[in-house]
């Protein structure tokens, strides 16, 4: 059993249970992830009940009442760019925070990192990440390419039987997050009945909204040094409005790539003038540095776009 969490000197106050998740760090860390990700509101609604149910789960131990280890292997599903590898990192850390896991690291892998080429590859290969792994959190991305089922001489189901054998006899030591699309999870476990036994939580995480995209997009420019000037934030909305209907959106990711390329063209635009930019210049992004891209051009009835303003206008 891990040891129990330390609360700070009360003089033998007793703590409420919103204390001493305050006290073991793990409330600061669910504030963060409030800060980092926009939106995701059922998302951080689960992760806050995983934290009070593993609280309260310590706290009956301590007070010697019926308790067993908890399962805490999880299945993150959702479309990518969602924040699920961000998720990860925190969950591993609030599992730090309340002793559930004894680093709080985490070890993000594909297919790739676990399956050979070659007959007797495979197993080395998935014992080494599961040992780097060990003590904290492993997390797999796209996890249903694991199994490939119209391969007869696919090596996949080697990795997961491995996986399953240290999901079972190393649950307390070694916590397994699978991600992937919702879809195809769930054809994964049909598939492997033993993996869908071992899954104690399932959170599916949403794409987001236009209006969050927006709010994602201005919070990174922030963090830049960048900002939208009014043109280029009505601009920017269409473009969203656009790309969202566009095959191989990735929400979060796809505005990521929106702004490198945005700040390209800003850079382009400024180039071209025979003057000093002045900080203004620098830091702000026009909407003629948004218009200008494909996907307005492939759009059936494109905005005009307006004429290029001179610097710092």
């Amino acid at each position: 059993m891990m040891p129990p969490i330390a609360p700070p000197e009360t003089a033998g106050q007793k703590l409420t249970p919103a204390q001493l998740l305050d006290a073991s760090g793990a409330k600061a860390v669910l504030a963060l992830l409030d800060d980092e990700l926009i939106g995701l509101a059922p998302v951080k609604a689960r992760i806050r009940d995983i934290a009070a149910l593993l609280l309260i789960d310590r706290l009956r131990a301590e007070q010697g009442l019926q308790t067993r280890p908890p399962s805490l292997h999880m299945c993150f599903t959702g479309n990518p760019g969602t924040g699920k590898t961000t998720v990860a990192l925190r969950m591993a850390t609030i599992l730090k925070q309340l002793g559930y896991s004894r680093t709080g690291h985490l070890v993000a892998v594909t297919r790739d990192d676990l399956v050979g080429q070659f007959i007797g590859h495979t197993a080395p290969k998935t014992k080494d990440i599961v040992k780097k792994a060990m003590g904290g959190v492993l997390f797999i991305d796209e996890a249903y390419y694991l199994y490939k089922p119209e391969n007869e001489r696919d090596y996949g189901q080697e990795s997961i039987e491995i996986l399953l054998q240290t999901m079972e006899n190393h649950r307390d030591d070694l916590i397994v997050i699978l991600a992937g699309y919702k879809d195809r999870m769930e054809t994964f476990f049909q598939s492997n009945p033993g993996m869908a036994s071992r899954i104690a939580h399932h959170i599916d995480f949403p794409d987001y909204s236009e209006e969050e995209l927006m709010r994602i997009a201005e919070l990174m420019l922030e963090q830049l040094d960048y900002r939208f000037d009014d043109g280029a934030r009505r601009a920017f909305a269409q473009y969203l409005a656009l790309r969202r209907q566009q095959p191989h959106f990735a929400n979060a990711r796809s505005v990521r790539n929106a702004i490198d390329r945005i700040r390209l063209r800003h850079a382009t635009r400024l180039f071209s003038i025979d003057a000093v930019p002045t900080a203004e210049d620098l830091s702000t992004l026009g909407a003629q540095d948004i218009l200008v891209s494909r996907v307005f051009a492939n759009a059936a009835a494109p905005p005009a776009t307006p004429a290029p303003q001179p610097a710092g206008a």
